[in-house]
Parts: C-alpha cells; sequence; structure tokens
C-alpha cells in the first residue's frame, strides 16, 4: 500500500439570485461564477443577451468567522426586463450530475429560443471536428491535477479555440462558455461548435439551442431526447468523436467529409 497526497476537485454550491429573489441552487467548482449566472439564465430563456443584465455581485454568504464564501451571487437585471414570476421561479437543487432537475415535464424543458440554430448553414469538415477532442484534452489545466472535471469549449468552424471552461458539473461548464459568450457579445453563436468531454444530454443540446450554437459534439454518447431535440431544433449532434471515428446523429449536412 502506498500512501500519498492527492488534490481533489473544490465542490461548493451556488445560491443565484434575481432581483433579490432566490432563483436556483447549483454545486459548481468555484471560478467564473458570473459566466455560469450569464449562461443559466440565457439558456433558461430568463435573457437574451448580456444587455439585459444591469448587475452582478456577490452577496451575503458567509462562513462561520464571517468570511465572504462567494457562493451567494445576485443578478439585477436591466431595466424593462421581467423577472422571473413567482409561479414559475424554479427555486431547485441541481446536482453536480443532473442540469434539469426539478423541471415539471418536457414540456416546460422545451423552451422557446431566440436564437434557433436552423437556418445557420455553417460547415465544419470531418478533419476539423476529429482534432477538437485532443485540443480540448491539452487545455484541462485542472484536470490534468485533480482527474475529476468536464470541461466544455467553443471552437469556430476551422478549429480555433475561443474559451474552454471546466467543472465538476457538464452543465455547469457549458454554462460557462456561454456565459463568456454572452459577455463578449458573441449571443446567438452562428458558426460555433460546442464541444464537451462527456456525453451529450439533452440539457446540454438545450443549452446549445438556446445559445444558437449549431453543432454540439461529445466524446460519448447522445441521449435519444437530446438527438430528438436536435431534429426539431435544427442541431447538428455528433457523437462518439474520438479522433476520426464519429458518429453524426442529426442534421449531417452541416457535416463534410474531408
Amino acid at each position: 500500500m502506498t500512501t500519498r497526497p492527492d488534490t481533489l476537485v473544490v465542490e461548493e454550491p451556488l445560491e443565484i439570485r434575481v432581483n433579490g429573489a432566490a432563483l436556483a441552487v447549483t454545486m459548481r467548482t468555484p471560478g467564473h461564477d458570473v459566466e455560469l449566472a450569464h449562461g443559466f439564465l440565457l439558456t433558461e430563456g430568463m435573457i437574451t443577451s448580456r444587455e439585459d443584465i444591469a448587475l452582478a455581485r456577490f452577496c451575503d454568504g458567509v462562513d462561520e468567522n464571517g468570511q465572504n464564501t462567494y457562493n451567494v451571487l445576485d443578478i439585477t437585471l436591466a431595466p424593462g426586463v421581467a423577472a422571473p414570476e413567482a409561479g414559475i421561479a424554479r427555486n431547485f437543487y441541481t446536482t453536480s450530475s443532473c442540469g434539469v432537475c426539478g423541471k415539471g415535464s418536457l414540456d416546460a424543458i422545451r423552451s422557446k429560443t431566440s436564437h434557433s440554430p436552423a437556418a445557420d448553414d455553417v460547415v465544419v469538415t470531418t478533419s476539423v471536428l476529429a482534432t477538437l477532442p485532443d485540443t480540448l484534452r491539452r487545455s484541462q489545466k485542472v484536470f490534468d491535477s485533480t482527474g475529476g472535471l468536464h470541461a466544455a469549449a467553443l471552437f469556430t468552424a476551422d478549429g480555433r479555440m475561443l474559451v474552454l471552461r471546466e467543472d465538476i458539473g457538464r452543465h455547469n461548464a457549458v454554462d460557462k462558455v456561454i456565459g463568456w459568450a454572452a459577455g463578449e457579445s458573441l449571443i446567438p453563436l452562428r458558426g460555433a461548435v460546442l464541444m464537451v468531454s462527456g456525453r451529450a444530454s439533452f440539457e446540454l443540446a438545450q443549452k446549445a439551442v438556446m445559445s444558437g450554437i449549431p453543432v454540439l459534439a461529445a466524446v460519448s454518447a447522445p441521449s435519444s431526447l437530446a438527438v430528438d431535440l436536435a431534429e426539431e431544433a435544427g442541431l447538428t449532434v455528433v457523437g462518439f468523436l474520438r479522433g476520426a471515428n464519429m458518429n453524426l446523429y442529426s442534421h449531417t449536412q452541416r457535416v463534410k467529409h474531408q
């Protein structure tokens, strides 16, 4: 038996408030929390752009010593932007493996997007797609020391990485990159490829659709519900992307063999 120290990934709760009212709690890896909140609100259909947010500030989350834990983030919406109604505000607990827990029904999940990817005519070659998993993996700095994080990254159609984020929750990693794009005024994300380190679940397909991303690629399998949503919404889903091998599941016209 060998005894040695190990580095563990940090997991802490983040309470997201909107205009002072609690909306959601997610278990996340601290860092890029404002991006996470922006991405969460956008992919849940509560905002459509960075201009819908007036202010983001950490507030009264304190530990036993009275120090701010930075685990409570209050988002103030811009004038004229409607706050979530009391009857539909989702005060729910989200584990690090589930991005849509607490949704009442499938109909509630199928939010109408303001940034449909259906008309996006971007074309991505198989040779470019084949490079994305290795680029993603090489850029995962925290994963190298902990081995316990999901990653999500946005790429251009020619394979240039725009941003990468890591988090213990795959949905949080996606919210962080979408929140980054919102902060850069890149929503809708026309011509972009969202690459994720795990499977392509329904909630990740939803987030891609809500932000106007036309191509979702994953190193593992998509779920049947993710493919159903992708077919409906005009999203291309690429699964089991491992080197030159990949499966195409929906809207395959965007992928060119080359």
